[in-house]
């Protein structure tokens, strides 16, 4: 039974105005989500930071072996796209492991775009109250020990490979028991979960690598589930409409969770709001519930004012750039909220100057991160038509270019088209490459499609990505020493892992 009223369109949550003028701006609701919302519980208020860089390879020539061979062994395995919709091996993984997965609580967060840095600044925010954390991301931008974090550092490379050796037994066993063996994705999401209850971890941040229902992530019950932005990417997968794509995504959300919704599509939401409601679960809407109430740009990032389930956080300065960082935010501030029962158990807001200190130190490698200057660099990896349109907003907004060379390397499964015309109306010229991974569209073939977006003479064509970033700094170059050309790395996270490196980072 729901514990509202039926929905009256007159009552309002009790936000302040100022609130509810952004509201107003930034929210379009379909006057039919109103029976699902009259159904839901609506959560309201009643009365150590991550490292700021991709680790590099193991400095030590041993340790640097053993990862290696370990990496090797795991790409025997199914890659991360080609999938068996089933949580049946990975729970039976969990299952002889002893069920490490349940033994401490966990935030799930799945959505199309934005996943990465939310997962960060969850986890900055639960360190920042001196909890000890487990965070599992992916891809990684750099290093497979990327993905498996310890109080908000990754998994050092000895300790990587320790975990696979204690674990590789029971994957063994697990193997000779199914019909296929465990993939790539599967046997990562097994050692995260074995590693954090081995730290043991205080809580465990948990990004899905696609979709919900059946993702290998999908074995623990979190308290608090958090989807971010829905929109179209592995459409050949999850479904051709952002409503379909938000079903398979509603899977994570189970019986009496509480679920933060970031601003979703209405078909998206409405599927969402079902979901929540069939489980009984309480459910937190950015731009009712929450929100951005404020932003402005500010040097080396924006400063914020955050709506969230307990009141106003004011003076929050967040290090990374777009609107799109500042919702990452909200969302991830409720969630946090959300599991220290703030608009439930207790009334009261998180302390001001902690939330402060845990946004100041979010860092997000590989999301409009500048890696150099003269020309500006600066690396994004955007890889789908909806976070390229973020980004190019973003890069609008932030930099003040006279002249925007594009790099652009994509895998061959993406939008490549959608993603092209997101950035065309800010990219003097584009020059096309393509990273190392067997995913990568050949260059011609991407070369082929920009041409078609940005014509002839605007596309140029390098298909070793350390001669595409020359190419496209002497194209910045070609302003002069004193304008204000800039380079945009993007397409992939794997370009922009390499052109990270390439670029001395890491």
């Amino acid at each position: 039974m729901s514990d509202l009223p039926p929905h009256d369109s007159s009552a309002q949550p009790d936000p302040v105005d100022s609130f509810e003028e952004i509201i107003a701006a930034e929210t379009g609701r379909d006057p039919d989500l109103a029976v699902i919302e009259a159904g839901s519980r609506t959560l309201r208020t009643q009365g150590g930071p991550p490292g700021a860089d991709a680790p590099a390879r193991p400095a030590d020539p041993e340790a640097d072996q053993a990862l290696r061979e370990v990496e090797a062994e795991l790409a025997t395995r199914w890659g991360e796209t080609k999938l068996e919709p089933s949580v049946s091996r990975i729970a039976a993984l969990m299952d002889v492991l002893g069920e490490p997965q349940r033994s401490y609580p966990s935030i799930h967060i799945t959505g199309t775009n934005g996943k990465t840095s939310t997962a960060r600044m969850i986890e900055a925010l639960l360190g920042a109250f001196e909890l000890r954390t487990g965070r599992y991301t992916s891809p990684h931008v750099q290093s497979i020990t990327e993905r498996i974090s310890l109080d908000g550092a990754p998994m050092g490379a000895e300790r990587f490979v320790e975990t696979y050796q204690d674990i590789k037994p029971y994957i063994e066993m697990v193997d000779g028991q199914q019909e296929f063996r465990l993939s790539f994705f599967e046997v990562l999401t097994g050692m995260a979960y074995a590693a954090f209850a081995d730290a043991p971890v205080d809580v465990a941040v948990v990004e899905v690598g696609m979709g919900g229902s059946w993702d290998a992530t999908n074995v623990i019950d979190a308290d608090v589930a958090v989807v971010t932005p829905v929109d179209l990417d592995h459409t050949d997968r999850l479904g051709s409409t952002p409503g379909e794509i938000a079903g398979e995504k509603a899977g994570i959300v189970k019986q009496d969770a509480t679920v933060i919704l970031a601003q979703q599509p209405v078909d998206a939401a409405q599927v969402l709001l079902k979901k929540a409601v069939e489980v009984d679960a309480t459910v937190a809407r950015e731009g009712l519930e929450f929100g951005v109430v404020g932003r402005q740009v500010a040097v080396g990032g924006q400063l914020l004012t955050l709506r969230g389930l307990g009141g106003e956080y004011e003076e929050l300065f967040l290090p990374l750039h777009g609107a799109y960082q500042a919702h990452n935010a909200a969302v991830a501030l409720a969630a946090v909220e959300a599991f220290f029962g703030v608009g439930s158990q207790r009334p009261e807001p998180l302390d001001i100057d902690t939330v402060r200190k845990a946004f100041a130190s979010v860092a997000s490698p590989g999301r409009l991160e500048v890696v150099r200057r003269s020309p500006t660099v600066v690396l994004d990896a955007a890889h789908n038509p909806a976070g390229a349109r973020a980004t190019a907003d973003a890069v609008s907004e932030v930099f003040d270019f006279s002249r925007l060379i594009g790099v652009v390397g994509a895998s061959g499964d993406k939008n490549v088209r959608g993603l092209l015309e997101a950035f065309e109306p800010i990219f003097a010229e584009v020059v096309i490459t393509q990273n190392s991974s067997h995913r990568a569209m050949d260059a011609d073939e991407l070369a082929a499609i920009a041409v078609e977006v940005f014509g002839d003479e605007r596309v140029q064509v390098e298909p070793r990505l350390d001669d595409a970033l020359e190419a496209a700094i002497t194209l910045a170059e070609e302003e002069g020493e004193y304008a204000s050309g800039g380079v945009l790395v993007t397409g992939s996270v794997i370009t922009v892992g390499e052109a990270r490196l390439l670029l001395g980072r890491g």
